[in-house]
């Protein structure tokens, strides 16, 4: 099965409005990406991830990844610049301890979903709505690259 597969249609779905509405009642701005494997430290590969989704562009600096490799079983949150001045440094160890507490149970929807909806009420007390605010990245999971199976591992 393809990373790109782990989630169904329907599961697709439920975190992609998860996000939808956790952007809401903010300017800020979230993504998941998805892959198989991570083969460097889960923070370092997610902070590559944030550059490859040019996350680090939106205007305020706002922007929250989840990242989460199936395979090797890691999971990040990383939050640009503008949003980690201004959370709690406990912030995003509360939400990742959520989001694995749902996963060690085979809830990987609900956990991201209930991560993205905590990310998304932090995001608006310190980045409220603003009239004229535009959805800057979008909502959709990123889904990491198949491996090639023709490689020597």
């Amino acid at each position: 099965m393809g990373v790109a597969n782990f989630f169904n249609k329907e599961q697709k779905k439920t975190i992609e409005q998860a996000i939808e509405q956790a952007e809401l009642n903010t300017s800020g701005e979230i993504r998941l990406h998805v892959e198989s494997k991570c083969k460097i430290e889960v923070l370092d590969r997610a902070a590559e991830v944030f550059s490859q989704l040019k996350m680090h562009k939106t205007e305020l600096r706002n922007g929250v990844l989840f990242y989460l490799s199936l395979n090797d079983h890691k999971f990040a949150i990383l939050g640009d610049a503008g949003i980690n001045s201004k959370v709690p440094d406990s912030f995003w160890n509360v939400i990742t301890n959520s989001v694995i507490t749902c996963f060690k149970n085979e809830k990987y929807t609900e956990g991201l979903s209930q991560g993205i909806n905590m990310a998304g009420e932090q995001l608006k007390q310190h980045f409220p709505y603003q009239q004229d605010d535009i959805n800057e990245l979008a909502n959709d999971i990123s889904f990491g690259k198949q491996p090639h199976y023709h490689e020597e591992v």
